[in-house]
């Protein structure tokens, strides 16, 4: 059997009640392994999947389990759901790291299952996410045939990492962060029942603030401060083995992009004090300064516009003061650009025309450019008249050739830029109509080069 298989015989119908730690793990395994459960009623957290009348308690009551994906972030107990579940339903138990696993290990966990006909049996892949489109076209005819139930475990959000095919023929359940209270279980339990240690409510505290939701860094935590401490475990014991603690922040993954969302939709918002909250969450967790100067620029454009235009000098500003800066002092400009953004008047204007400009352009003809807006650097251009009619808007009054035209001769005039009337945008929607209205006048009167071709 590869080396990238896991297997074991599973114990059919476990009991649901109880507690009671896998004693078949030494006291070498890591703290995390030695605490897994061997019944459902030992599981903490994910009481939305597992309470009373919830679907995936349904399914362990009746003893079947069907193909799925367990989706939530790292330390939320997936694997030992999976387990478990598996467990109550009588199943042969495959498991499959997608880290380290290749098609040869899909195949060969198949062909067990398949030399066994008569039992269940589950492969549970693990990280399902780091498998490729081969790899998951491996096995998904054995899991359309019934001869493996597939569950899968992922960080990332199946809609983008899972084949649609895939996808199709499993449930996905939706696994929560823990809380405070069950990252608390767990640790006194663990102190209890594993390490036979004495745990000091400040350092059940620390470890809450540690864990931010990850059960496994919890425990793993608690293991090196059990072995720094020669008596109770105390709260400088655990920041002592924390070191440098990073929040729940994958760079890349879920987390990541929910972030750079929530704090570009709090600059939106106007919101300074939550946009200030999600970039020191983001810096914090380890995310890319910058990434985030980079996300600032866009926000400028986007959210902001011409309501303010020096929104978007000061967001260029602040990234060359990073990169001047560097960590920790150049975080500080990113800081002063979000809240200016955040709290300065929003207009998408400019989003809004350069997209319609695009999808206009996408969807007509490429017109030819008249011939009086065209350079003539040559007496061949010259002559063939190019430039030959152009009034130059400087000689004109208020440096304006008003009722002139800037589009192809062969297509209407069209309004993109609609300009709001917040901001500085206000006075340049003010100018503009001033402008439109000129147009107006100077065409009706028969002024301006161009009018028949405008008429089109």
């Amino acid at each position: 059997m590869s080396s990238g298989i896991s297997q074991t015989t599973s114990q059919p119908n476990l009991p649901l009640d109880g507690a009671r730690l896998d004693q078949d793990h030494p006291a070498s395994r890591p703290l995390a392994d030695r605490m897994r459960p061997c019944a459902l009623a030992g599981f903490v957290g994910q009481e939305h999947l597992l309470d009373e009348g919830r679907p995936l308690r349904e399914l362990a009551d009746r003893g079947v389990v069907h193909s799925m994906i367990l989706w939530g972030p790292p330390g939320t107990g997936k694997t030992t759901l999976a387990r478990l579940l598996a467990d109550a339903a009588g199943a042969e138990w495959r498991s499959l790291s997608a880290v380290l696993a290749g098609v040869r290990d899909v195949r060969a966990a198949i062909a067990e299952a398949e030399a066994f006909p008569d039992r269940r049996t589950v492969l549970f892949i693990d990280e399902v996410h780091r498998f490729n489109k081969a790899q998951q076209d491996a096995f998904l005819p054995h899991v359309e045939r019934g001869t493996v139930t597939f569950i899968g475990a992922t960080t990332e959000n199946p809609s983008f990492e899972v084949n649609a095919a895939l996808l199709s023929r499993s449930r996905v359940y939706v696994l929560r962060p823990l809380s405070d209270s069950h990252i608390a279980t767990l640790v006194r339990r663990a102190a209890s029942q594993a390490l036979k240690v004495e745990l000091a409510t400040d350092a059940v505290s620390e470890l809450q603030a540690i864990a931010d939701g990850d059960a496994r860094r919890a425990l793993n935590t608690l293991e090196v401060a059990v072995q720094l401490a020669s008596g109770p475990v105390e709260a400088t014991h655990v920041l002592e083995a924390s070191g440098q603690a990073y929040r729940r922040f994958d760079k890349g993954g879920d987390a990541f992009y929910d972030q750079i969302s929530a704090l570009h939709k709090a600059v939106r918002g106007s919101s300074p004090d939550a946009a200030l909250y999600w970039l020191a969450r983001m810096l914090d967790g380890g995310c890319d300064p910058l990434y985030v100067a980079r996300r600032l620029v866009r926000m400028a454009s986007e959210d902001i516009g011409n309501a303010d235009p020096r929104g978007l000098q000061l967001t260029v500003d602040a990234w060359d003061a990073y990169r001047r800066l560097g960590s920790p002092e150049g975080e500080l400009a990113l800081a002063q650009a979000v809240l200016y953004l955040a709290s300065v008047p929003k207009s998408n204007a400019v989003e809004t025309a350069f997209d319609a400009a695009m999808a206009y352009v996408r969807e007509h003809p490429s017109h030819p450019v008249p011939l009086r807006l065209r350079n003539a650097p040559t007496a061949l251009m010259d002559a063939l008249g190019h430039g030959k009619g152009y009034r130059y808007a400087h000689d004109e009054q208020d440096a304006y050739a008003a009722g002139e035209r800037y589009f192809p001769d062969e297509m209407p005039d069209v309004v993109f830029y609609r300009p709001t009337d917040r901001g500085i945008e206000g006075r340049i929607a003010e100018r503009l109509a001033d402008l439109k209205g000129r147009d107006r006048s100077a065409r009706s009167s028969g002024e301006a080069r161009g009018v028949e071709n405008s008429k089109r």
